[in-house]
């Protein structure tokens, strides 16, 4: 059934359609299976995604087509297919009108994700208009309250210092709280890894309390704010806000000094934005666990990583997860570099569409994924800035010299970066960055060749 005469309009201008504010825009990926017309099956996919289905049906009328998502833009040698949807197709709160992350996914990435003409299609970018952007909620707590929290500026506060606490799993209470004390007194920042919660081997309300009074010995040795991201993630909303309760009566007056983590991919928008709206005060860290089922470059379906951090900020994360642009051990390029202008600026541009945030709060990129103080230099120089949070695990627990040793590593690596300074010539003057050379040699010889002979290190070291 080809339903292009009513789903497809090629004559729309995309500018037209974004001076109107009355569209969401969507650039996919797409490619039709053999003996699919292009422009067929984009129509068609339009047509599952709103308001049409395979069959002409007597209780459509000419309301309903003036709701109808339109195809406005094809390049079959380059698979874009462009889709215009109305703002008043997605479904809103009853209780206060505001716009649910749930029904955009709904109808972008859901029954039209399985039709059997498409090969694939993937959502690359977004577009929201001014009058449906002001109906997400927005973060409402951002890394300024962070850098408060540590005394620093709330303009350009710098790096935050951050691990996971490793082994990701397998840690009695005390053992995991003395690693978080260790760790603190060279650094600012430790998250749960993801699962982390409330193993029979390490009960949560344990645990809460001991990395509390881990907290309060290492301010007081350090003199130093110290800051911890809890998981409080789980499938009932109940759970997740009575684990949220627990920590924050637990930690009393340092409670602005906690973060609540959610998996925000496995547990979807409910999980962010009861959290979000229950504990507006916390930095509400978004933790992307799994999304590589779908954002994964291999993975032909779903979204990209660019679009799940940029629906995060419509939701209301503090923080996301944006990987290590090529920089660590998991999947990215360089140029994702643009995923975290998306989510900081007012103003930026992403792989189709410009878009203007009207003044919405930031989220912050939060780097993890096999980084180390070695990686840290040139990871910086890409990305132009370090206003960030790094959580490196085996960077800090891996350092020869210990994880305070470690989170000084990467403190001295950021100023390396800012001096614009050799790093191995920095490393002669820097006992912790130097050791980071030995701490992580495989990383050494590919970064910087001949450090040994420089730093004077055996080879056999």
């Amino acid at each position: 059934m080809d339903q292009s005469d009513r789903y497809a309009n090629l004559k729309l201008r995309e500018k037209d359609l974004i001076a109107g504010g009355r569209h969401v825009l969507c650039a996919y990926i797409m490619k039709p299976k053999a003996g699919y017309g292009y422009l067929e099956t984009a129509a068609h996919f339009a047509a599952e995604s709103s308001t049409g289905t395979n069959v002409d049906v007597s209780t459509t009328d000419a309301f309903t087509r003036g709701v109808d998502a339109l195809v406005y833009e094809i390049n079959p040698e380059k698979e874009v297919m462009k889709i215009a949807y109305p703002v008043d197709l997605f479904d809103r709160n009853i209780i206060d009108g505001r716009a649910m992350l749930a029904s955009f996914l709904t109808l972008t990435i859901g029954n039209n994700q399985g039709m059997g003409d498409v090969e694939y299609a993937k959502m690359h970018d977004f577009w929201v208009p001014p009058a449906y952007l002001r109906l997400f909620d927005g973060p409402s707590t951002t890394i300024r309250d962070l850098w408060r929290v540590l005394g620093r500026p709330v303009v350009d506060g710098g790096f935050i210092v951050g691990t996971i606490i490793k082994p990701k799993l397998g840690l009695r209470p005390k053992p995991f709280a003395d690693a978080c004390y260790d760790f603190w007194l060279g650094g600012d920042f430790i998250k749960n890894d993801e699962p982390q919660g409330n193993q029979t081997f390490a009960p949560f309300k344990d645990t809460v309390r001991l990395v509390h009074d881990a907290m309060v010995r290492a301010q007081e040795k350090t003199g130093q704010a110290k800051l911890f991201s809890f998981n409080i993630t789980a499938d009932d909303y109940r759970e997740e806000i009575a684990r949220g309760e627990y920590i924050l009566e637990t930690f009393g007056e340092n409670a602005d000094h906690i973060a609540f983590l959610v998996d925000g991919y496995v547990t979807g928008p409910q999980a962010i934005t009861t959290a979000r709206r229950t504990f507006p005060k916390q930095y509400l860290h978004y933790h992307r666990a799994g999304h590589g089922a779908v954002t994964s470059p291999s993975a032909k379906r779903g979204y990209t990583a660019f679009v799940l951090s940029k629906m995060a900020r419509l939701q209301g994360a503090s923080g996301i997860h944006t990987g290590t642009m090529s920089y660590g051990k998991m999947e990215g390029e360089a140029s994702d570099k643009l995923m975290a202008y998306m989510i900081t600026d007012d103003s930026a541009d992403g792989p189709f569409y410009h878009q203007e945030w009207q003044g919405m709060n930031p989220t912050t990129p939060i780097i993890s994924g096999g980084k180390n103080a070695l990686r840290m230099p040139g990871f910086f120089a890409n990305l132009g800035h370090s206003n960030l949070i790094m959580t490196a695990g085996g960077g800090a627990f891996g350092h020869i010299d210990g994880a305070a040793s470690g989170a000084i590593s990467l403190r001295q690596a950021e100023q390396c970066w800012k001096e614009g300074a050799n790093p191995v010539e920095f490393a002669k003057d820097h006992k912790e960055f130097a050791r980071a050379f030995e701490s992580f040699p495989g990383d050494a010889d590919k970064l910087y060749p001949g450090w040994r002979e420089a730093l004077r290190i055996n080879s056999a070291a």
